[in-house]
């Protein structure tokens, strides 16, 4: 089991971290677009529509990533005060209650809207431009598959924390604004009273 939880949290990892570059690229969209907006007076028909479908795309592909690392909101205003096994009993439930239906019914609509999109090779109606939109479609699939497998390794994880009340990490790539703050906090304190 571990070894595919390591697999999932890695390839979701991959994926988010690969896809995170689309933010530099929307920021140099943007900046181009305003210059020759205001400073050209020549704007582009297409720069509203790209950074709708990379921002679009950013979300969707960072899905998986961010539900590897514990990252999506959650109300945990009782549920940080239950034990671990608690909290793996009742994400277990919820993941097969809600979360496996959602994301297969997005994957299965999402084929269906790519698979009609590719078919008369789909461009936006937002702009003069004309920009495809049929490969952003396709982006739904990917990231409910990225989901599906990423929550497979959730439910395992809740298994082994059902069996020894204790969550199994994932491997620490980010940390919290809070959590650094804090730990220098901590560091100061120690090091201001010997």
């Amino acid at each position: 089991m571990t070894g595919f939880i390591r697999f999932a949290d890695s390839l979701s990892a991959w994926f988010g971290k690969a896809f995170a570059w689309l933010i530099v690229l929307m920021a140099f969209g943007t900046g181009y677009e305003v210059f020759v907006r205001y400073a050209l007076n020549s704007p582009t028909p297409w720069a509203l529509d790209v950074s709708f479908i990379m921002y679009g795309t950013l979300f969707m592909m960072g899905g998986a990533y961010t539900l590897s690392r514990g990252g999506h909101v959650r109300g945990d205003f009782l549920y940080r005060l239950w034990q671990p096994k608690t909290q793996a009993k009742v994400d277990l439930v919820l993941y097969l209650l809600f979360f496996f239906p959602g994301v297969t019914a997005l994957i299965l609509s999402g084929w269906k809207y790519a698979s009609r999109s590719w078919g008369y090779a789909e461009v936006s109606i937002n702009s003069p431009a004309g920009i495809p939109i049929y490969q952003f479609k396709t982006v739904m699939v990917a990231a409910g598959i990225l989901l599906f497998i990423q929550g497979i390794a959730q439910v395992m994880r809740c298994i082994l924390c059902i069996r020894t009340n204790q969550w199994l990490e994932p491997e620490e790539d980010i940390r919290e604004t809070e959590d650094i703050l804090l730990a220098r906090a901590t560091e100061a304190e120690k090091d201001a009273h010997p």
